[in-house]
């Protein structure tokens, strides 16, 4: 069970809430930060934040929509929820989403609960803030998941200094064939980068209790994120 904090923008235009989720054991712990999708903090973030505090991480997921509506919780059940999720997402700033994921990584790197080293997992609109968080930030690793639009900013590849892995669904509704084979030639040469591709899969096959779900694919791709955080983060 997790707990709600609040964490100052870096350009001092107020502050957001976060959802924050502790190991049960004592002491220092590497942090992740969860990016949400287009749903807001929802019900599947929060459950993201419990699994990862439960593998022994701190895990926290800022409110990255709270210069638009504080609070966003939705679901991917009704079209009502996603006619919302889209309008949240055109009207978002990604750019000012980036400063708010490095607000949140200097908080939890100064936090008491945590250790040195910090990650992210991101999932949708997450996934590509990832991307952008792995090359604008001091992130030690990042982990993307079916992030849409990444193909749109491949020069930014040069700036990635640490760690970054990609999950791909190869039959994404949002990422089609073009763009899956851009990120590859641009991102496969790189050695930071490393790009898995999941077969037969849509977009959001990972996502908790999500209509998209492909379990046995989820499963692959949290198994190797996990083994990856284990490697980077310790």
């Amino acid at each position: 069970m997790g707990e709600t904090v609040n964490i100052k923008a870096l350009d001092g235009s107020g502050e957001f809430a976060a959802y924050l989720a502790k190991p049960a054991t004592d002491g220092p712990a590497p942090s992740v930060v969860v990016i949400q999708e287009i749903f807001g903090v929802n019900e599947g973030i929060r459950k993201k934040c419990d699994k990862l505090a439960a593998d022994g991480y701190v895990a926290i997921a800022p409110d990255l929509f709270w210069r638009q509506e504080p609070g966003v919780d939705l679901t991917d059940k009704s079209k009502e929820e996603w006619d919302r999720a889209f309008d949240l997402m055109n009207g978002f700033d990604a750019d000012k989403g980036v400063e708010d994921i490095e607000a949140t990584i200097k908080v939890v790197r100064g936090h008491d609960a945590t250790g040195d080293k910090v990650g992210c997992v991101g999932y949708c609109l997450g996934g590509k803030l990832a991307y952008m968080t792995a090359a604008r930030t001091d992130i030690d690793a990042s982990v993307g998941y079916y992030g849409v639009g990444i193909d749109e900013m491949l020069d930014e590849a040069k700036a990635i200094a640490n760690p970054l892995l990609l999950h791909v669904a190869e039959e994404d509704g949002f990422v089609d064939k073009d763009a899956q084979a851009k990120m590859h030639q641009a991102l496969d040469p790189h050695p930071k980068v490393t790009l898995h591709d999941y077969p037969g899969c849509d977009h959001a096959f990972a996502r908790e209790d999500g209509i998209s779900r492909v379990e046995a694919a989820a499963k692959l791709a949290d198994e190797r994120t996990m083994a990856f955080f284990k490697q980077h983060l310790g």
